[in-house]
Parts: C-alpha cells; sequence; structure tokens
C-alpha cells in the first residue's frame, strides 16, 4: 500500500468576499510521488513551508488578471519550501533546500524553472527565501528600483508597513538615506517599525487622528509612496503628494476580502495631474530575469544586518493553512506568514 501524503485544493470560489475553513478548501489525501513519477527536469520536494500571501485572495477569483484563476479542485497555488528528495534536473539535487511555486501540499513535483535553489550569502536562514529575499522582499526591491526610485533625503511613506513586503521596503529606504514613515494597524506594530526597524516614525491609521497625524508627519510632502492598501488611506497620501512624487501601486488589501474584491473609491486622481505624479502598479513576475541579482542583493543586507526579518510562522502542519490565510486580512500577522507543514533542521 502505497504511502499518503495531503494537499489543499479549492472546492469553491470565496462566499461574500470570506474565505470559510472547511468550505473554500478541500484536504485531500494522496499516494507520495516517487523518483519513478519524474520526468526530465522535474524534481520531488518533501515540503516544510507554505508561504500565505494576500495574492491568493486574488487568484481564487474567476476574473482576467496576471495569472489565470485557480480552477475548482486544483491544488492552491503558492510558494514552498522544501528538500529535494529526488531530482531529474541539473538545477538541483537530492538534500537540497529549495523554494517553488507549487503550492499547498506536503510534497510536490516541480518543473525546474519553478525551483529556487537556497544560496544565500551565510547569515541567512533558509526561510528568507519565501520572505526577505523571496517573492515578498523582491517585490519591494523591484517596485522602489523601477518606479519608487527613493532619493537621499526624501520622505517615503509605505502603508502596509509591517507586513511583508512592506517592512522590507521600508528598511531598503533606508539604506538609501531616506526618511521614512511607515503605517500599521496596531500600536504595537507601530513601535515594533520605529524600535526595531529603524523607521522614522509609525503611525496608526486606525487613530482618529491619522489623517492630521500624516500631514505633520510630512511636513515636505510625500516623495515616494508604496500603497500594499488601496482605499481611503491612498486617498489620504494623494493629498499630501510632493510635486512629481512617485506612487509604487503594489496591493489594495483593503478590498481583497470584501464582497466584489473591490476597495473605497479613489475621489482626487486630478492630484495625479496637478502634482505630476508618477503612478504605476507592477507584478515581481515581471522582473525575473533579474530576480538573482535582487536575492543576492537582498541576502547580503540580511547578512549584514541592513535588513531584519519578521516572520510568523503558524505550526501545527499544512491542516493550519485554510486557517491562518485569513490573519492576512485581520492584521494578526506581523511580517511574512507562513504554516509550518514539517520542521526544518538547519
Amino acid at each position: 500500500m502505497s504511502a499518503k501524503y495531503h494537499e489543499y485544493q479549492l472546492a469553491e470560489r470565496p462566499v461574500s468576499g470570506k474565505i470559510i475553513p472547511g468550505r473554500t478548501f478541500k484536504l485531500v489525501e494522496k499516494d507520495i510521488p516517487t523518483a519513478a513519477d519524474l520526468k526530465d527536469g522535474q524534481v520531488l520536494i518533501e515540503v516544510y513551508y507554505a508561504s500565505l500571501d494576500p495574492a491568493m485572495r486574488g487568484w481564487m477569483l474567476d476574473i482576467r488578471s496576471y495569472l489565470p484563476p485557480v480552477g475548482i479542485g486544483e491544488r492552491m497555488r503558492g510558494n514552498v519550501l522544501g528538500k529535494v528528495i529526488a531530482s531529474k534536473s541539473f538545477k538541483a539535487k537530492e538534500g537540497d533546500i529549495v523554494s517553488a511555486f507549487n503550492g499547498w501540499g506536503e510534497y510536490a513535483i516541480a518543473d525546474e524553472k519553478w525551483v529556487t535553489l537556497y544560496d544565500l550569502p551565510k547569515g541567512t536562514k533558509a526561510t528568507d527565501t519565501l520572505g526577505a529575499a523571496g517573492l515578498t522582499g523582491t517585490t519591494a526591491y523591484f517596485g522602489l528600483k523601477h518606479i519608487g526610485q527613493p532619493k537621499e533625503g526624501e520622505t517615503v511613506v509605505v502603508s502596509g508597513a509591517a507586513g511583508a513586503t512592506g517592512l522590507v521596503v521600508g528598511q531598503i529606504c533606508k539604506i538609501k538615506g531616506c526618511r521614512v514613515i511607515g503605517i500599521a494597524g496596531t500600536d504595537e506594530k507601530c513601535e515594533m517599525l520605529t524600535r526595531e526597524l529603524g523607521f522614522d516614525v509609525a503611525l496608526n491609521y486606525k487613530s482618529p487622528t491619522f489623517k492630521e497625524d500624516l500631514v505633520e508627519a510630512t511636513p515636505n510632502f510625500i516623495d515616494v509612496y508604496w500603497d500594499n492598501v488601496g482605499g481611503e488611506i491612498l486617498e489620504i497620501a494623494l493629498e499630501q503628494a510632493a510635486l512629481r512624487a512617485r506612487f509604487v501601486l503594489c496591493g489594495s488589501i483593503s478590498g481583497y476580502n470584501t464582497k466584489g474584491h473591490t476597495s473605497a473609491g479613489v475621489r482626487n486622481l486630478f492630484r495625479v495631474t496637478t502634482h505630476r505624479i508618477r503612478m504605476e502598479g507592477f507584478i515581481v513576475i515581471d522582473y525575473m530575469d533579474e530576480m538573482p541579482e535582487a536575492r543576492q542583493t537582498l541576502g547580503q543586507w540580511i547578512a549584514e544586518g541592513k535588513i531584519k526579518r519578521k516572520e510568523t510562522i503558524v505550526k501545527g502542519g499544512l491542516k493550519m493553512a485554510e486557517h491562518a490565510i485569513n490573519h492576512l486580512f485581520t492584521g494578526k500577522n506581523t511580517g511574512k506568514l507562513m504554516v509550518e507543514v514539517k520542521p526544518l533542521e538547519e
């Protein structure tokens, strides 16, 4: 009798905008693949950590986007970290630690084009390939390099600053010599941003004086605004934009878990014209050819202590994924959110 493993499949599109454990996903038992199941250019991975990201919420919707939606009955898409236990690829050998875009399962057969070897500098750790030097960290790197282009002395404001991407954005901008204001949803997260990560100011958007606080914190206005949330906060930031400011549109999490996947409309887009603002969206996969450079640069900054990682690791195995994903939309996580499928001893 074959040994078994589990994977999560999408069972239905989220109802009324909500991800409902036991309903949105289905836990399915399958036979564990073997080396005999591999084709040339593939590896078999035993998964240790599964990444949870806001983008997953969009992948569940049957709408036109940068990737096709996850099909009903398909394994839930996502990045994972694990160990190669069999290989027919020159890219990775048995025993290597790799990340791969293979979704929520305890085992995965991955095509080598989706496999990234853990080859970061000494002083990093394997989970950095999912977080600070993974897709969330490289999102920060590319958005700033190609759109935000922060310069020494400029004022940068980061929404969703305590999330996996936002906290890397802020730390890169400090490396560049900027004044950085972070926006988060609790006083504890704001304190972490300033005390531990070096942000100059951190503001709680739930404060009744948030708008006034942001104006006070940006007397020279906003040169670079990193948008992770959309909605009202984006509207407030536009009011404070400097001439020729750059607005990097990375996400709109304020609307991800609402019916129709929408957030409140922005009513002051005329500011883009009057202040000659560059406002541009992007996806990390736009820059895949630059990924090795970005990963090594981020890895070096982590090793040197210039970027400090923050992780929220939910233990209890793969079964926790359908519960933990909702942390992204309730503010329960700080930094990179992932599920520990199985402990990895480094």
